[in-house]
């Protein structure tokens, strides 16, 4: 397999990561909200585990086969342009808040974590599903140029 094709292969590896992440945040918000703390606590650890795997898989992609070029024009072009940087810009910022948010959690400073998981969750859970929306922007509705 030469690096195109690992590249290729990894983009709806790094999709379905995204949808893992996506479906184990609300999955943690749900059992939070019933105050299921050890379901919560799983849940949590699985959505960062995979975000975590995302990563390390993305920068692997990104080495072997660089930036994609969106086929799409005019307002398509537009539309994807404002999620991708939307979903870039908020993926650097909520990286440390998810570690700290761990930290937080592992030394049991609950009402800390509560007050910072406010915030973050929603980030989160934005840059999850902006990424499912950007690969299939990218890779299913419109297509990348080579």
């Amino acid at each position: 397999m030469d690096a195109e094709a690992l590249g290729n292969f990894l983009a709806p590896v790094n999709a379905s990561l995204n949808l893992l992440s996506t479906s184990f945040l609300v999955a943690g918000f749900a059992f939070i909200r019933a105050r299921n703390i050890p379901r919560h606590r799983l849940c949590m650890i699985a959505a960062a585990s995979a975000s975590g795997l995302f990563l390390v898989f993305y920068v692997i992609r990104f080495s072997l086969t660089g930036t994609h070029v969106f086929a799409g024009e005019g307002t398509a072009r537009v539309v994807y342009l404002a999620i991708l940087f939307s979903h870039m810009v908020l993926a650097v910022v909520v990286a440390p808040l998810i570690i700290r948010l761990l930290f937080l959690a592992g030394r049991k400073r609950f009402t800390e974590h509560a007050r910072l998981a406010r915030w973050t969750f929603p980030i989160w859970l934005y840059v999850s599903v902006t990424g499912l929306v950007v690969y299939a922007m990218l890779y299913h509705v419109y297509g990348y140029v080579q």
